[in-house]
C-alpha cells in the first residue's frame, strides 16, 4: 500500500550559491556521509542538490509534518549504484506514526535541475 509520494527539484546553481552563502548550511541538511564520497573526495553540488530534493521529497510524502530533522534522513548510495533512504529520529518517528515500510527513491539531475521522487510503503 502506497502511504505516500513525494517530488522535489532543485535549480543546481541556486543550490550551489545557497551553500557558498551559508557554508554552515551543509552541516544542517547533510550527513557527512552525504557531503563525501567513499574517496574522501567533497560531493559535487548536483549530487547534493539531488539528495536535498530527495529530503524535501520524503517530508512531502510523510504530508509535511512539522519538527523534521534535515539529518534524520540519509540518502545513500548501495555498491550497485542504487540510492537508498535510511531515516532515524523525527523522521523515522513520523514514518512509523503513518505505518512506513519502505521507501523508494529516484534521483536525476540534468540542465541544471537536480529533481528526487520518494515513494512511502506500508
Amino acid at each position: 500500500m502506497i502511504i505516500g509520494v513525494g517530488i522535489d527539484v532543485a535549480e543546481i546553481d541556486r543550490f550551489g550559491e545557497a551553500l557558498r552563502r551559508t557554508p554552515a548550511m551543509a552541516d544542517r541538511l547533510f550527513l557527512r556521509s552525504e557531503l563525501f564520497l567513499p574517496s574522501g573526495e567533497r560531493r559535487g553540488i548536483a549530487s547534493l542538490a539531488a539528495r536535498f530534493a530527495a529530503k524535501e521529497a520524503v517530508a512531502k510524502a510523510l504530508g509535511a509534518p512539522a519538527g523534521l530533522l534535515w539529518t534524520d534522513c540519509e540518502v545513500y548510495v548501495e555498491d550497485s549504484g542504487r540510492p537508498r533512504l535510511r531515516v532515524t529520529g523525527t523522521v523515522a518517528s513520523a514514518a512509523r506514526e503513518r505505518g512506513v515500510r519502505s521507501w523508494h527513491i529516484s534521483l536525476s539531475h540534468d540542465a541544471g535541475v537536480a529533481s528526487a521522487m520518494v515513494v512511502a510503503e506500508g
